[in-house]
């Protein structure tokens, strides 16, 4: 069942009122506790010394011949009644086995059973109870830093108590009047952000459907308003970009329809090449027939020699023209990506290429993992081709050229290393320039164009592929080629 928004705010919102006042309540009421029980244990500490000071007192006036027993035997019920008077409490004193010595609780009123606090108290620490709307204090009483009892004070918590409930049922009143009364307010600000909202997303349904803006939904200074600006210009671009797509479907039929014009003129250039090609071609044959079968004919071969040169020359003219025409780049054709399994590729690359190492007196080794990139098969085998005969040719005899190949995150890494020549670092810059050659007599040699390198870089960029130079010395030339794994088309 879907739920509106204003309902899940109106939810929230009770729910984090009614806890904020909840835990504010409990805290409040603990804080009072605590600094009750905090006040009452300092007076019943305070009066539990005042107590001692008039037992020591009481004990140092009196016969000094008598032991701490038998002092509490014969004064313990007048200390009571005295200590009882001074405090306000009801005072009970207990000599060190917990007998009772003196005590100004009424006769016939009931006691609680108070023993295991009483013992704690014999251990010469403080301790009490709470029973029903009474608090049980115990205190140690030494004379002269020797223990002889304790005192036992029953405090009345009915105050305390009361003050408690009272705060409770403040808190229940007052703290749901203020509950109530906030979730009103915040509720009526909320409902209104959600209506804002609301409008939001019918525009932006609007706007799915096509119908697209033509002025803000609504102006606010804050998030909202920043929404409704974005939605205002976002329904202005699509619609700008839309008929910007309709122009250029315009444009790409009419390229269309120029391209189909131009295929069927290519092929009319292609027809005429053939037939302008075939003549000349048919006069030299015919001259060279005439020539091998009259050798001695002086005047033949003068006629065919002229003749077959002015052919030749008419068709050296028209390679050139076809050439030129090549130069434009009249006809593009673009590359055609494809899911290609690199490690069969290089493999057989490297295959086609052992046979030329050998006869440079080198050797070719392979350590491919297996990957699938997206790309262009023939400008793979270009680029790999171009950099692996390029190991072949600036290495020296008994050298070695290694491709590896490794993966690393999204990326498949190819290294071609070969030892040899190296490269000097000040060439390092202009190595993939076209025409750049580091040993102009080594390029000599080996037929280099200069041209491998910058046709390698290009064809890389295209497939997204990134080409470097990553080390270079006496020993070792490395090249690293990256491609991005195949993870979607």
């Amino acid at each position: 069942m879907k739920i509106s928004l204003k309902a899940k705010m109106g939810l929230v919102l009770a729910f984090l009122i009614i806890l904020t006042v909840t835990v504010l309540s409990v805290l409040v009421l603990k804080g009072i506790e605590t600094n009750q029980r905090d006040q009452l244990e300092s007076e019943l500490i305070q009066k539990s010394k005042a107590a001692e000071q008039t037992i020591r007192q009481s004990y140092v006036t009196g016969d000094t011949s008598l032991n701490t027993d038998s002092f509490l035997q014969q004064k313990g019920q007048r200390l009571a009644s005295s200590i009882a008077s001074q405090s306000g409490m009801q005072t009970v004193l207990y000599n060190q086995k917990g007998q009772e010595a003196g005590s100004s609780i009424p006769i016939g009123q009931k006691d609680v059973d108070v023993s295991d606090t009483l013992s704690y108290a014999l251990k010469g620490k403080i301790a009490y109870q709470i029973s029903g709307s009474s608090l049980i204090y115990f205190a140690p009483v030494s004379i002269d830093n020797q223990f002889i009892g304790a005192i036992r004070f029953d405090h009345s918590l009915k105050n305390n108590q009361q003050f408690i409930a009272d705060i409770r049922h403040l808190f229940r009143t007052w703290g749901t009047i203020a509950a109530a009364a906030a979730f009103l307010i915040g509720y009526a600000y909320f409902y209104r952000i959600a209506s804002l909202i609301a409008s939001l997303q019918k525009t932006s349904q609007q706007i799915r459907k096509g119908r697209y803006l033509t002025d803000l939904p609504f102006k606010r200074r804050d998030e909202l308003g920043e929404l409704s600006q974005g939605l205002f210009f976002m329904s202005t671009s699509i619609e700008k970009n839309i008929d910007q797509m309709n122009e250029e479907k315009r444009k790409l039929e009419f390229a269309i329809s120029k391209l189909q014009s131009l295929e069927q003129q290519q092929k009319q250039f292609i027809g005429n090449i053939s037939h302008e090609f075939k003549t000349p071609l048919t006069s030299i044959k015919a001259y060279v027939d005439l020539l091998d079968m009259y050798r001695d004919d002086p005047q033949l071969m003068e006629d065919g020699v002229q003749n077959i040169r002015k052919e030749t020359n008419r068709l050296h003219e028209m390679v050139d023209k076809i050439l030129k025409l090549s130069a434009l780049e009249k006809y593009d054709f673009e590359q055609r990506p494809e899911q290609v399994e690199l490690k069969r590729l290089l493999e057989d690359i490297c295959d086609r290429m052992k046979g030329k190492a050998a006869k440079f007196d080198l050797t070719l080794h392979t350590n491919i993992k297996e990957a699938v990139v997206w790309a262009d098969r023939e400008s793979l085998i270009h680029i790999f081709i171009n950099l692996i005969d390029n190991a072949i040719k600036y290495n020296e005899p008994g050298g070695k050229v290694e491709v590896t190949s490794y993966t690393l995150e999204n990326s498949i890494i190819v290294d071609v290393a070969n030892t040899g020549i190296g490269i000097p670092p000040e060439a390092e810059e202009k190595l993939f320039q076209p025409f750049f050659t580091v040993n102009k007599d080594r390029s000599r040699l080996s037929g280099g164009t200069g041209l491998g390198l910058a046709l390698a870089k290009d064809l890389t960029e295209k497939q997204k592929g990134v080409i470097k130079l990553h080390h270079s010395d006496s020993k070792w030339t490395i090249f690293k080629v990256s491609f991005p794994l195949k993870t979607e088309k």
